[in-house]
């Protein structure tokens, strides 16, 4: 059963049987609207308001093609409010602490290019939580690498 429409009533409009559009079928939207009602023929047909896109097409369309248009809510209420209370972000820090020692260097390619990496052993830290740092993200880094470099010498 086919739902009862009005004049005055929006609609969107099907375009399955548009075949002379100017984009690609795939690239169309599958319903075209709102567009109002502006004569009821008969039972079975309905004479909408045409946009400029569709201005090339005859006004009447079967009921099969027409569905009923339902406005959202933000439409309906515009000053009404969605989400009146955003959570916080909460910044997560990313160095687990001040640096202990430098334990291994390795060089890696990265992007095509080959790049320096240390294993880093933070204070109050298990071995487990070490990680592989670049030179720059080494926090108190100069000091840290003169350290590492002069225990490989000695």
């Amino acid at each position: 059963m086919e739902p009862a429409f009005k004049e005055g009533d929006q609609v969107l409009l099907s375009t399955l049987n548009f075949n002379n559009l100017k984009v690609p079928k795939k690239m169309t939207e599958s319903l075209l609207g709102p567009l109002t009602i502006i004569n009821l023929i008969g039972k079975n047909a309905v004479e909408v308001k045409v946009t400029e896109e569709s201005s090339r097409k005859h006004p009447v369309f079967p009921v099969s093609l027409v569905k009923p248009y339902f406005q959202t809510e933000g439409e309906r209420f515009p000053s009404g409010k969605k989400n009146p209370n955003p959570p916080e972000i909460v910044e997560v820090e990313d160095s687990p602490g001040p640096v202990k020692k430098i334990i291994k260097a390795r060089k890696i390619k990265l992007n095509g290019k080959y790049q320096r990496q240390y294993l880093v052993r933070f204070k109050n830290q298990t071995a487990d939580k070490d990680k592989w740092l670049a030179e720059d993200a080494i926090p108190d880094g100069n000091l840290h690498l003169r350290r590492f470099r002069a225990s490989k010498r000695a």
